[in-house]
């Protein structure tokens, strides 16, 4: 009797941890479905015969913002090693 207990709960477990898995699976696969890139065939075939493309994206690049941060980077004191190896 105990033997069939540890047998269905084995079972059971192992379902769980599967529709778990299944459950994450699907969620990335609607995660990387939405931030799929917007570059296709088509445009493939645009860049190809006018050597370039314009791609309208909904969050365009801040590139004011980013080179602000890239100031802000590198100006930052860094310390230096201390003593020897």
């Amino acid at each position: 009797m105990l033997a069939l207990f540890w047998s269905a709960f084995g079972v059971l477990l192992a379902l769980l941890a599967f529709l778990a898995g299944y459950r994450v699976h699907l969620r990335r696969a609607d995660l990387a479905g939405s931030r799929r890139p917007v570059l296709d065939d088509a445009a493939v075939d645009r860049i190809i015969e006018y050597g370039e493309i314009f791609i309208d994206e909904d969050d365009p690049l801040d590139l004011d913002g980013i080179d602000d941060e890239e100031r802000r980077f590198w100006s930052e004191s860094w310390d230096e090693p201390r003593g020897e190896w």
